[in-house]
């Protein structure tokens, strides 16, 4: 099982350095720890994520157990290797003083007019299936962070309903929550969604971390 006094310790310390950074500005009220930051990354480097995005990316996976299908229709590129990658994942580790052995293989995704990710959460269910297997490889999410390459012409918010926050995209903006609550367990107040594109394509990365380092450490 999960340790919720450890990812609540985890929670805390995350939550006092976004709240020491001048960049980071709180979004989610008393109901979650959700932060963004503006500017978090140039342009330049946005467009060098969104090319490698587009030159590898596949249809988007998820866990299969009780999903709908259509819940997911974007595509999705596995970051394993690539040096701008990597520097980026460095920069989100400094920001939220985590480890990179916690963190799961960087995903950029792509979305086009119509694709969308409705409503779900991303810590792991434990009574599900797949917690079996994901328990052994670094155990539940804590943090995820999702980058902003750009934004399409239209659509493409970051849907949080029961925030009553909804977020456009901006290039190079970075938005990131706790996924556990305070008392370290899972908060269902960052239920969340990547809303249709209606117009142009939506590039982001994500980020999400774990408890424990991952079996192997960084592995997809």
């Amino acid at each position: 099982m999960a340790d919720p006094a450890r990812l609540a310790a985890i929670g805390e310390a995350v939550r006092a350095r976004l709240l020491a950074d001048p960049r980071a500005e709180p979004r989610g009220g008393h109901r979650a720890d959700l932060f963004t930051l503006p500017g978090f990354l140039p342009q330049a480097d946005c467009q060098a994520l969104i090319d490698a995005i587009d030159a590898a990316a596949v249809p988007s996976t998820l866990y299969r157990e009780g999903k709908t299908p259509g819940i997911r229709t974007s595509s999705t590129h596995y970051f394993r290797a690539d040096p701008r990658a990597l520097d980026l994942g460095q920069a989100l580790d400094h920001l939220l003083g985590l480890e990179r052995s916690q963190a799961e293989t960087m995903q950029g995704q792509r979305y086009r007019v119509g694709e969308e990710y409705r409503h779900h959460c991303d810590f792991f269910r434990e009574k599900r299936t797949h917690w079996q297997t994901e328990r052994l490889r670094g155990g539940q999410r804590s943090w995820t962070a999702m980058l902003y390459l750009n934004a399409p012409q239209a659509g493409g918010a970051t849907d949080f309903p029961k925030l009553g926050l909804a977020i456009t995209p901006e290039p190079g903006m970075l938005v990131v929550w706790n996924n556990m609550d305070r008392a370290g367990r899972p908060n269902r107040a960052v239920l969340h969604a990547g809303t249709p594109v209606l117009a142009g394509v939506k590039h982001v990365i994500t980020q999400w971390y774990r408890l424990h380092p991952r079996a192997p450490a960084g592995a997809g």
